[in-house]
């Protein structure tokens, strides 16, 4: 007799994780078969990593069940999930570069008796797993004389050694050149037929179709479809799959610009961009749109002279310098990605955060006004709305949205005529969103010059008169909005599927 077909090694029944205001993940049911290459794919925002992070025991689900190998699976935490034989390798690495390789491959499985390390077949187990999988790696090198992709090959070989069976691949190649991705393509196909089951996370889309056996496409937090790669019928049937809709924006034709190059930026290169170069008008919004890796904050960062990077950057005629300080005296201001590690004071008032960057204008004859302060603060509360009965409200205490209009009211209050806007709003409510919206085409209207680097969609289409499009650290494309703006074509550029010029 034929033996009994065996289980799916991963499955999820009617997943949801919900937040308030929000269903991050919505009813969704698909399963994993064993040895195979399974692709998770969906625009930012689709549901994919607080999928994993429930997979993974890092979250709760608000309803639904896993099971792993047929049995059922309630992780409460990543040791869990690692017990049960699921393992995850995240964008940043997870080693010890003072380490060696030995060392790392065997951190955290060393047996001990009464709190004392005793002998095992350890050493033997994981250098020969190691040598399985990329017999080029001396298990005695130090780990910091390693490539990325070979610090990844490191921990692919942990997992393996540990008796993971389902490791999870989080934008693996992010940080790789082309040859470290051959290489660990090779490695996912040698842990293919070793039988490991490997979910692979990526928005290139090349790499999907050059490495999965199935996909899982997510929406919204709505599982889409779950199918062997083979039913894809390429690119833009992927694609279509991914946004199932016409993107809603509520873009409208601004008057107010001045076709005056506020600032110029010519060929910006560094680690990770590659020769990008663009201007920004006056009064003009302008958006940097693209996905996991391709450039965007680096490019922001860049122009604010947080990162360095070759090339040129000059605002209104005049070369900028290559420090924050040189930034924000020439008139450019950066709202960071992460507001509350970069952007904010946290533990200081709403009415300290206020002046940070322009402390002269709180001051007379070197002497700090503090009515001066006082009254700039109350003036920004009223200008963006900021939801507090007082000033003296420390920071870490508002909303996101509110925490996002205190960074906006620094950077206005520094004077700058240029706001570099790195994921405005992020972490905001659907309410703050809106009004964010209303306060940057306010600031426009005005003649401030606003570049938007967003990983929403729709949010670059409902703000931006242009917008320019990254792939990998390459401006590919530039496009005018408008009604008749190709969605498709979009997706299409920022997963690499075709380049455009860059003007």
């Amino acid at each position: 007799m034929p033996a009994p077909p065996q289980p799916p090694i991963l499955s999820v029944h009617g997943l949801s994780k919900d937040y308030p205001g929000v269903c991050a993940v919505d009813d969704v049911s698909f399963s994993i078969e064993r040895g195979v290459v399974h692709c998770l794919m969906g625009e930012n925002g689709a549901g994919k990593s607080t999928l994993v992070k429930m997979i993974t025991g890092a979250l709760k689900p608000t309803s639904g069940h896993l099971m792993v190998n047929g049995e059922a699976y309630d992780p409460c935490n990543t040791q869990d999930a690692r017990d049960n034989g699921i393992a995850t390798l995240f964008q940043e690495l997870h080693v010890v570069d003072e380490l060696t390789v030995l060392e790392n491959l065997t951190l955290g499985m060393e047996r001990s008796r009464f709190g004392i390390l005793v002998k095992s077949d350890l050493e033997e187990r994981v250098t020969r797993t190691l040598a399985a999988i990329e017999p080029s790696i001396d298990p005695s090198a130090r780990v910091s004389s390693l490539s990325v992709a070979q610090k990844q090959i490191v921990e692919i070989s942990r997992a393996a050694s540990s008796g993971a069976n389902v490791i999870i691949m989080d934008e693996p190649t992010a940080a790789l050149s082309e040859r470290e991705v051959e290489r660990l393509f090779a490695v996912i196909g040698r842990l293919r037929e070793a039988g490991v089951t490997v979910i692979y996370i990526s928005h290139k889309l090349e790499e999907i179709f050059t490495l999965g056996d199935a996909v899982t496409v997510l929406r919204d937090g709505k599982h889409i479809r779950t199918c062997p790669l083979s039913d894809i019928n390429g690119r833009a049937h992927l694609i279509e799959l991914m946004i199932g809709r016409s993107v809603l924006h509520d873009y409208q034709p601004r008057d107010g610009i001045i076709d005056e190059a506020v600032l110029e930026v010519q060929g910006m290169s560094n680690a990770l961009l590659k020769d990008v170069s663009f201007t920004i008008r006056k009064g003009e919004i302008v958006g940097f749109y693209g996905l996991v890796g391709a450039g965007k904050t680096e490019i922001a960062r860049a122009v604010f002279g947080a990162d360095m990077a070759a090339g040129s950057v000059r605002f209104k005629g005049q070369p900028v310098g290559n420090t924050p300080k040189k930034a924000i005296a020439a008139g450019i201001a950066l709202v960071p990605e992460e507001r509350r590690t970069q952007g904010l004071f946290t533990s200081m008032t709403i009415r300290e955060n206020v002046p940070v960057m322009n402390l002269r204008r709180v001051s007379k004859r070197g002497v700090f006004d503090g009515a001066v302060e006082v009254e700039a603060a109350e003036d920004f509360r009223k200008r963006l709305n900021i939801a507090t009965h007082s000033i003296e409200k420390h920071v870490e205490k508002l909303s996101g949205g509110n925490q996002q209009k205190v960074v906006l009211a620094k950077c206005l209050f520094s004077e700058a005529e240029l706001l570099l806007l790195d994921e405005p709003t992020r972490g905001v409510d659907v309410g703050a969103k809106s009004e964010i919206y209303d306060i940057i085409r306010g600031l426009a209207d005005a003649g401030n010059s606003i570049a938007v680097f967003s990983s929403e969609l729709e949010e670059v289409l409902g703000l931006c008169d242009r917008v320019f499009l990254l792939f990998d650290g390459s401006l590919d494309d530039e496009i005018t909005n408008g009604p008749d703006v190709d969605v498709a074509h979009i997706l299409n550029v920022v997963t690499g599927g075709q380049e455009g010029v860059a003007r």
